[in-house]
């Protein structure tokens, strides 16, 4: 079938709109016609030094269930979808419920399908366009996902709400409900307050914490402070999470942090020196954190119950740019740049 696909055609290029053919799903793939997509700052990365061109990226989808494979149990054609990151479901780390530590963790990565195929190519059938970014590849009018990264969500969620749900306020808020764990009245400390950062003061507010933002943009401060953090000195506090990854932010944290805290570092890192001499003799705890340490289908649903009773606000986090508005949306500089599709 054909669609409409942002294409990274050059390293570090722009986003440019082509007609794409999209093969049908096959046996254990779902076709969702998108409604809405999360430009994340993964996607941003990735396009600067992704090597496998043209690519599709985009990992937080919400869409429509258009067609099912035979081997799909769980969906159903109308089926009202979020999509989130992929895992295989059988190795040690998902039977034991943390697939975001999957062992097969290149399913999201690989830029084809396990068996090296892809489902996109040029108009035509021409060139082999690559794609299954986080088994999804969401900057498209449709996608190919799986059962395992396709999540139902209520028919009436607005789109917009429910794809940030698959990786941004997934991580963040998981990192604090199934991370950290905080006991009501501890201190949170969140340092960067993009779209993950600001959703883990929203947990944390709701989860009855004293929580502190951390972020060189005066706007995003003021609205972390709006979302229920207080501006306080950052010292003393009990958890901190980073969600930068710069060495000199992440060396705050640990400094910041009360004897037997616990440092999450969410950001992606290259390298960074930790002080291991406040680490031993404080006691610190240093834990790396993907995707929230979630598993989407139990923990999608309780976002959304969340969002419903008005504790996880994320309607504050979007921005609305048209799908035609791709390269303008990733350069805007909003918390959460999600794209619409007519």
């Amino acid at each position: 079938m054909r669609i409409r696909a942002a294409l990274v055609e050059e390293a570090g290029g722009p986003f440019v709109i082509r007609d794409v053919e999209l093969e049908e799903p096959r046996a254990d793939e779902v076709l969702v016609r998108m409604t809405a997509a999360g430009i994340c700052h993964t996607d941003l990365a990735m396009r600067r030094r992704w090597s496998r061109l043209p690519m599709v990226f985009g990992h937080e989808g919400a869409g429509v269930v258009e067609a099912v494979g035979p081997e799909v149990g769980g969906l159903s054609p109308g089926d009202t979808v979020c999509l989130t990151f992929r895992s295989c479901g059988a190795c040690d780390q998902c039977r034991d419920g943390h697939p975001a530590y999957c062992g097969r963790s290149d399913l999201n990565a690989r830029g084809t399908r396990a068996d090296g195929s892809t489902p996109l190519a040029t108009e035509g059938g021409g060139t082999p366009v690559y794609g299954n970014f986080f088994g999804q590849s969401s900057f498209a009018t449709h996608a190919l996902a799986y059962e395992s990264n396709t999540i139902k969500v209520p028919a009436d969620l607005p789109p917009t709400l429910a794809a940030p749900l698959g990786c941004s306020v997934q991580t963040g808020a998981g990192t604090v409900v199934n991370v950290l764990r905080p006991r009501p009245g501890e201190t949170v400390a969140v340092l960067g307050a993009g779209a993950v950062g600001l959703s883990a003061v929203m947990a944390a507010v709701a989860a009855g914490c004293e929580v502190l933002a951390v972020d060189p943009v005066p706007e995003r401060r003021a609205l972390a402070l709006e979302l229920g953090a207080a501006d306080r000195e950052l010292a003393g506090v009990h958890h901190a999470i980073d969600t930068t990854g710069r060495p000199d932010v992440i060396d705050r944290a640990v400094h910041a942090l009360r004897r037997r805290g616990t440092l999450a570092l969410v950001g992606l890192v290259g390298r960074a020196e930790l002080d291991l001499a406040t680490v031993l003799y404080n006691g610190l705890r240093v834990r790396g954190v993907i995707e929230g340490d979630a598993s989407p289908a139990g923990f999608i649903p309780w976002l959304v119950d969340r969002h419903r009773e008005g504790r996880l606000p994320v309607e504050r986090l979007v921005a609305e740019f048209a799908f035609e508005q791709i390269e303008a949306a990733a350069r805007s500089g909003t918390i959460k740049p999600v794209l619409t599709f007519r």
